[in-house]
């Protein structure tokens, strides 16, 4: 097999993040403006199934170019802990950041008309002031969307992030279950969508810096307001929490799985 240029792989990265949000935070957009639903229309297992799929796709479709991270948590992760170049950590995490925000974009262009009716909401990203807490608790009952104290939203992601790291690792280990016809990527999107039907509610379930800080990015620069809060909650959840969870994930993958399975 051909063996592929770094540039290779990180344009595999861009393209594989670009589907993963235009998916993703496209879900987000179609539900939580849902202009021919109202708002009773907004329904969270719609979010994590359209979520999970986003992932699916977007491994499936960049996987074999550059093992699609898509996420500098496992980036970092997988340099820690799987032998993973060093050198290709930080040009994988901008082209993972880069993916997002031109994903975020694209979803932008599709639902423009929606969103600057809507006042240009967040759909963007996890957290305080998104479509969730405005649409699903309701616009006068935002102390309960925050009823989650930060530190709570930190440990839910880091958690999060861990099981996401333990269906990756299973999905590619020949030595456990060992996954028949290329499945591997329905086992990492089918871990999303658990750890967001599971796990979802505290912090968004954001798992992945670039898939919050992107789009958050291409959110300010299109008039989003709120995106950047003095408490520091879009730096600490989806972005801190998620590289300590997956570093975390593998240490107790190799413990508590690895290790039993060596020949």
């Amino acid at each position: 097999m051909k063996e592929k240029s770094l540039m290779q792989e990180l344009i595999g990265e861009v393209f594989g993040t670009f589907i993963l949000i235009l998916l993703g935070d496209g879900v987000v957009a179609n539900v939580g403006l849902a202009p021919r639903l109202a708002a009773g229309g907004y329904n969270w297992n719609t979010i994590t199934i359209g979520w999970a799929f986003a992932v699916i796709i977007a491994v499936y479709v960049t996987g074999g170019v550059s093992g699609a991270h898509l996420n500098p948590a496992v980036t970092l992760t997988m340099a820690i802990k799987r032998g993973f170049s060093w050198g290709k950590v930080l040009p994988f995490i901008v082209a993972q950041v880069i993916g997002a925000f031109l994903g975020a974009l694209a979803v932008y262009l599709c639902y423009r008309d929606g969103l600057v009716a809507a006042g240009t909401p967040n759909v963007w990203t996890t957290g305080p002031g998104s479509v969730f807490g405005q649409t699903f608790w309701g616009a006068g009952s935002a102390a309960n969307a925050g009823a989650y104290s930060l530190v709570t939203a930190v440990v839910t992601e880091i958690f999060g992030t861990a099981v996401l790291i333990w269906g990756i690792l299973a999905s590619g280990d020949n030595k456990n279950m060992g996954l028949m016809h290329n499945m591997g990527p329905f086992l990492v999107g089918g871990t999303v969508l658990a750890v967001g039907l599971s796990l979802g509610g505290p912090s968004g379930y954001s798992l992945n810096p670039a898939r919050d800080f992107g789009p958050r990015l291409l959110g300010t620069l299109v008039g989003t307001q709120g995106l950047w809060d003095p408490e520091f909650y879009w730096l600490l959840a989806p972005v801190i929490g998620p590289f300590i969870g997956g570093p975390i994930g593998a240490f107790c993958y190799d413990w508590f799985v690895s290790a039993a399975l060596k020949d």
